[in-house]
C-alpha cells in the first residue's frame, strides 16, 4: 500500500488504527524472517533437530509421546511457515508486477491497457490471451515468409 504524506509529513499510516501497525510490523518480521530462514543454517539447525530427535527414540521407547513432539513441532512451524511464505511471495509479486508497469508505461508503443494485468478478470486475461496468440501466430507466418524469400533469393 502506498502511504500519502499528510499532518506535516507523518505517514497516512501513522494516524490510522491498530491493524495498520500490526500489519507493518509483521511485513517486517516477515522480511527479517524469511531471510533467516532461507538460509543455509536454518536447514542445518532443522536437520540436526530430527537427528536429535531421532537418537532420543531409544531413550523413550518410540512412544507415542514421543512420536507426538515431532509431529506437533512440525504441524506448527508448517502453519506458521504458510503465512510467512504467503506474505513473502506477496510482495515480490506486487513488486515484480509494479516493475513491469514501470517498462510498460515506459516503452512507447506498449499498449497501456496491461498495466494492472493481474487485476482484470479470467475472461479478460483469456481474451488478451487470444490477442497474442493471434500476435504469435501472424508473427509465424511473416517469419515463413521472410524464409521463403530468402532461399528463393540465394538461388
Amino acid at each position: 500500500m502506498a502511504t500519502k504524506r499528510t499532518n506535516g509529513g507523518k505517514n497516512e499510516c501513522e494516524d490510522r488504527d491498530f491493524l495498520c501497525r500490526v500489519r507493518d510490523a509483521f511485513g517486517v518480521f516477515a522480511r527479517k524472517t524469511s531471510a533467516v530462514l532461507g538460509s543455509a543454517w536454518a536447514f542445518v539447525c532443522a536437520i540436526l533437530i530430527i537427528v536429535v530427535w531421532a537418537m532420543t527414540g531409544p531413550t523413550f521407547h518410540y512412544s507415542d509421546t514421543w512420536q507426538l513432539i515431532i509431529n506437533t513441532g512440525t504441524t506448527i512451524v508448517t502453519f506458521l511457515m504458510v503465512f510467512l511464505i504467503q506474505n513473502t511471495q506477496n510482495r515480490d509479486a506486487k513488486a515484480v508486477h509494479l516493475k513491469l508497469d514501470e517498462l510498460i508505461r515506459a516503452l512507447g508503443p506498449a499498449r497501456n491497457k496491461l498495466v494492472d494485468l493481474e487485476k482484470l478478470s479470467d475472461d479478460e486475461l483469456e481474451k488478451i490471451e487470444g490477442e497474442f496468440e493471434k500476435l504469435r501466430k501472424k508473427a509465424d507466418g511473416a517469419k515463413e515468409k521472410v524464409e521463403e524469400l530468402k532461399s528463393a533469393v540465394s538461388r
